[in-house]
């Protein structure tokens, strides 16, 4: 099996810092699917992605324990029992102090997790890049599906939810309280349109300041990025962030307390040249560099370069 970044493969975490594990689960998408098949592909196209970052001079595999312990093994017909599943899998790793950084999968895998960091740290703060709130109501009668987990988060008490910030919101929507919703339970909602043609490294200030050292959860939907970036998704909006934004957001989380993560929501058979694949493998590794613990070191470029 390629690991992500050709990192050791593990058979459990004890003694990691931090790892990376795969989720093939689509069984809660309501259009395309596809998406289980992204762990997999985003392990291949992270051949390219070389150990040290030139940019901000982060040196993640020098400096913390991180292996890829492989993929969970999850139902893909029955969604709560995989989201058991799913959790019972997360609890093993976080119990430890090991910070996962998770490869969808679909959006629905982020409601597990977030259950599993609730138990580890109480309520966590989140910054989420995505085209959609994802706190819709049930579908057809389910509950949990990849509209749904950030409702069902707050239901539960899973967030905190003056520390939740939602990047890149647009397009069409099933409802027009979709994003009204999130912003009345106190949700920072930050519209795509908002941000054309800005530099989001205010923005990340601003959310630094804000979230102190609460235990923050970092997700990404590829989505979020616009679709000229990244083509290989199963809802595609127009409108949406640059690579670059997103490298600012996530750079932007440097000194924050980041608990764990994901990225879900590619879908290698909508790809074009598996070009979401790779640029998933890359934000994956600017997720790594970001994460407590990992040491930072002088390079032609990072003493330009400030958060």
């Amino acid at each position: 099996m390629n690991t992500m970044f050709g990192l050791p493969c593990a058979s459990d975490t004890e003694g990691l810092d931090a790892c990376f594990v795969g989720v093939p689960f689509d069984a809660g998408t309501a259009t395309k699917t596809g998406s289980k098949l992204a762990p997999t592909q985003i392990r291949v196209e992270s051949d390219v992605v070389r150990p040290f970052n030139q940019d901000t001079g982060a040196d993640p595999h020098n400096s913390i324990r991180v292996a890829d312990v492989g993929n969970i093994a999850c139902s893909p017909f029955d969604i709560r029992e995989a989201c058991k599943t799913i959790k019972e899998k997360c609890d093993g790793i976080v119990k430890g102090g090991c910070r996962p950084i998770v490869l969808g999968g679909d959006r629905t895998i982020t409601y597990p997790i977030l259950q599993s960091m609730k138990e580890k740290h109480g309520p966590v703060g989140m910054i989420q890049i995505d085209a959609h709130c994802d706190t819709s109501l049930p579908l057809f009668g389910s509950e949990i599906w990849h509209g749904s987990p950030f409702r069902l988060a707050v239901d539960e008490g899973l967030l905190d939810c003056h520390k939740v910030w939602q990047i890149g919101i647009r397009g069409s929507a099933g409802s027009i309280t979709c994003a009204k919703w999130g912003q009345d339970k106190g949700f920072n909602v930050v519209p795509a349109f908002q941000l054309w043609y800005k530099s989001l490294a205010p923005l990340m200030r601003d959310v630094r300041e804000k979230m102190g050292n609460t235990p923050v959860y970092l997700t990404i939907d590829i989505d979020g990025l616009d679709p000229s970036i990244a083509p290989g998704t199963g809802v595609p909006e127009l409108g949406g962030l640059t690579s670059t934004q997103a490298l600012e957001v996530i750079r932007g989380c440097r000194g924050l307390n980041v608990v764990g993560g994901d990225l879900v929501e590619v879908s290698p058979p909508h790809d074009l040249h598996n070009i979401t694949s790779t640029i998933a493998a890359h934000l994956l590794f600017e997720m790594l560099c970001i994460l407590p613990g990992v040491e930072y070191k002088e390079t032609a470029f990072s003493p330009a370069y400030r958060i």
